[in-house]
């Protein structure tokens, strides 16, 4: 059965911006979903998508332009560069939360807390994936939600390697005059990058602490975090720094499955 939409010149109006935008949207998916298998001409190309081609060609060259299509003359366009470095990325995460599930569903059975992965998105914690605790405690955390770097546990671990600047540019644009607290909040980050871990002390949420540490790929480069996330109540100082060798350790063991090799006299200490 073909999936082919009626052709027409006319095109309908959107009653909202918004429907425009959406619009918009779903005719560029469908010319790269067009383009999939072969390389077509404009003219193939709307006929491929039902459009007419003049709405083709302006969906297409702005394709070209952001690099998702390529276009030879005469022979027409095809997928471009930039899916090939979404893809790959794409291709990479998906390994990542893989290699990462059942080290995760092991320490969270071991602490009976929350455990989550997560990667740095456009100066933001990005999380992949989460293993509720058996505790009756609620961590109101989802997959795909998007969290401050400087207020995470999982954030901080993510920035761990990057200069002192850009921890005292995020503590700036994330929480406000970073002149007042940046003493401090230096002196607390060099800490947890001595040691390899970063901690959530009820910032990001009322009493729900957390432990981070950072998964390094092949190259040593940190790549993601995971981190256990409980009560505050179970979550006393010296747990926090005994839970720290086990968080160590699972960080360590993901990376591991993703190509990381651990230099000599490299492990941090508690």
């Amino acid at each position: 059965m073909s999936n082919r939409r009626a052709s027409s010149d006319e095109e309908p109006t959107p009653t909202t911006a918004v429907g425009a935008g959406s619009q918009t949207l779903m005719r560029g998916l469908d010319v790269l979903e067009a383009l999939a298998d072969e390389q077509l001409t404009v003219g193939e190309l709307a006929e491929r998508v039902g459009l007419n081609k003049s709405t083709t060609y302006r969906l297409a060259s702005a394709l070209v332009d952001r690099g998702y299509l390529a276009a030879t003359p005469r022979a027409g366009y095809r997928l471009g560069p930039k899916l090939l470095a979404l893809g790959s990325a794409a291709r990479d995460q998906v390994d990542l939360v893989q290699a990462a599930r059942p080290i995760m569903e092991e320490l969270a059975a071991l602490t009976e807390d929350t455990v989550h992965l997560g990667v740095l998105d456009t100066d933001q914690a990005l999380y992949l994936d989460k293993v509720p605790g058996r505790r009756r405690v609620v961590v109101s955390s989802r997959v795909g939600d998007r969290h401050p770097l400087t207020s995470t546990g999982l954030g901080k671990a993510l920035m761990l390697d990057h200069d002192p600047s850009y921890w005292e540019e995020r503590l700036g644009a994330e929480q406000g005059d970073a002149r007042r607290t940046w003493t401090a909040w230096k002196k607390r980050m060099a800490d947890y990058k001595q040691h390899g871990r970063a901690f959530d002390l009820e910032e990001n949420e009322d009493r729900i602490r957390c432990v981070a540490a950072p998964i390094r790929d092949v190259h040593d480069r940190i790549v993601a975090a995971i981190s256990v996330s409980g009560a505050a109540h179970y979550m006393e100082d010296a747990r926090m720094d005994a839970l720290s060798r086990d968080v160590l350790a699972a960080a360590e063991q993901i990376s591991a499955a993703i190509g990381h090799r651990q230099k000599s006299g490299k492990r941090a200490k508690k």
